[in-house]
């Protein structure tokens, strides 16, 4: 029912199943990877309003720590999760267990999937949702740092007789500086990503 692609690896459709309900793959020499895919196969459909919330854990000295990667559905059939900023955080997030069959050994990862009510699996957050930088905190600290660039470069402003004394120096405009400001800001309000294009 289920399959694991891991980077330069063969595909994984062999898991070790704990319950009726709960499925685990082991993933050797886990230390260089970042990113794990994982998908149905299409053999066999979730039953209607279930899907497969997914696991990972990083072996550590105290056992093993379930952090939640995301889900796959019969609606979402495959699903790539970011997993190398996971091997040191806490996982503490989410309480899973995967009974006896979750003995970790050392570099060797595990992800875990468990059959779930999708209504249930909405309301928990993903490691990679939760650790993600939210757009208004962008927005709001790119604002700030606009308005102390705008009142630095203000607090320099010098009259034309000023100017014209001065021989050594370049000026530029306020009025210059003031429409880029206004520029800058409309359009982080249209889009909080502009500047990366």
């Amino acid at each position: 029912m289920f399959g694991l692609i891991v980077s330069g690896r063969l595909v994984q459709t062999e898991f070790h199943s704990v319950s009726e309900t709960q499925f685990l793959f082991n993933i050797p020499e886990a230390d260089s990877i970042n990113h794990v895919v994982v998908f149905m196969t299409g053999q066999t459909p979730f039953p209607d309003g279930l899907g497969g919330a997914v696991y990972f854990s990083w072996p550590r000295p105290e056992g093993p720590v379930w952090t939640m990667l995301g889900h796959i559905s019969n609606q979402k059939p495959s699903a790539i999760f970011k997993i190398s900023s996971l091997k040191s955080s806490d996982g503490s997030n989410n309480q899973v267990h995967f009974g006896a069959m979750a003995q970790q050994q050392s570099h060797q990862a595990q992800i875990g999937i468990s059959v779930e009510q999708l209504d249930q699996i909405a309301q928990q957050t993903p490691a990679t949702v939760a650790n993600a930088p939210s757009v208004p905190a962008f927005v709001e600290f790119s604002t700030k740092m606009l308005e102390s660039f705008f009142n630095y470069a203000s607090s320099f402003a010098a009259s034309h007789n000023q100017i014209a004394m001065s021989h050594s120096e370049t000026f530029v405009p306020m009025s210059t500086l003031k429409n880029w400001f206004e520029n800058f800001q409309r359009r982080l309000q249209q889009n909080p990503y502009f500047w990366k294009s």
